[in-house]
């Protein structure tokens, strides 16, 4: 998941409470649609369907058995993405370079314990909380 870096608590507890509101999907929204997220989740968003299209929405592709079609679920605040399995290592390559591209934060939910990414205030990101890792690299970003 990417999230709008001044919207949760910094804490851990307050982070998981803040993601499981946010993944509660209450808004009034479409969650297929980048229309009322923040600006650069939105170029979070259409930079990484080029490589990962999106499975619902306007900007959904046709090619149903693609394997690098991913199911986004775009709020205000968070875009959850959801890619194959057999596509992980691409994708979080993928994400981490949009993510250092567009300066927003990363929470590695597939991992327990997952790490919770944020810019450092300089060029690179930081770990907040969080100890585990999808990958092998625990502790510093994949780029």
């Amino acid at each position: 998941m990417v999230f709008e870096p001044s919207a949760p608590p910094t804490d851990r507890a307050g982070f998981l409470a803040w993601y499981d509101k946010q993944t509660r999907w209450a808004e009034a929204r479409d969650y297929n649609e980048p229309a009322g997220t923040t600006d650069s989740l939105r170029d979070w968003f259409m930079d990484m369907i080029k490589q990962f299209p999106a499975l619902n929405g306007s900007f959904a592709g046709n090619d149903y058995d693609n394997h690098k079609t991913t199911d986004y679920c775009i709020g205000s605040v968070v875009i959850y993405a959801a890619f194959a399995w057999s596509e992980l290592q691409n994708a979080y390559r993928a994400t981490f370079e949009m993510v250092h591209k567009h300066r927003v934060g990363f929470f590695d939910v597939s991992a327990n314990d997952g790490q919770v990414w944020m810019p450092d205030g300089g060029t690179g990101y930081r770990i907040v909380h969080g100890k585990g890792c999808s990958l092998d690299w625990p502790g510093k970003s994949p780029l």
